[in-house]
């Protein structure tokens, strides 16, 4: 019985390991996603730019725009657009950690859905994923 049990955990790690060396993304080059997720009532749009080689992404570019000013999501658009309101201004500052964050993990992981929101960034986490899955789409 042990040596069943056994066998079948060396079955199962060689079939993951399998499939982790394998290509996720069939064509190496460059592709674009961008979204407004859930959030079509907003002028602001995520923009992904993935590089993908040997099957892997290996960079990525994603920023937030405002397509009415046609103005980056930054670091200090809450303290510019949202000045004396401490609670949009808390909040874009949670939504540019996850602008930071999201990119890294992806690339850690080479997985979307293995990229988990930062607390207080659903925002910027929803029009990520949507923008990112468009761009990666194109590449399988």
């Amino acid at each position: 019985m042990r040596r069943v049990a056994i066998g079948a955990l060396l079955i199962t790690a060689a079939l993951m390991l399998a499939s982790c060396s394998r290509p996720k993304y069939k064509k190496d080059g460059v592709y674009e996603g961008s979204s407004q997720s859930i959030y079509t009532s907003e002028p602001f749009f995520g923009a992904a730019k993935i590089e993908i080689k040997q099957g892997k992404i290996a960079r990525i570019d994603f920023k937030i725009m405002d397509k009415t000013d046609n103005e980056i999501f930054d670091a200090d658009f809450g303290d510019k657009h949202y000045a004396g309101n401490a609670i949009y201004m808390d909040q874009c500052k949670h939504d540019w950690q996850g602008v930071l964050t999201y990119p890294k993990k992806l690339l850690a992981t080479q997985d979307l859905e293995r990229v988990d929101a930062v607390t207080g960034a659903t925002w910027s986490y929803h029009i990520f994923k949507d923008s990112v899955a468009l761009a990666l789409e194109k590449a399988k």
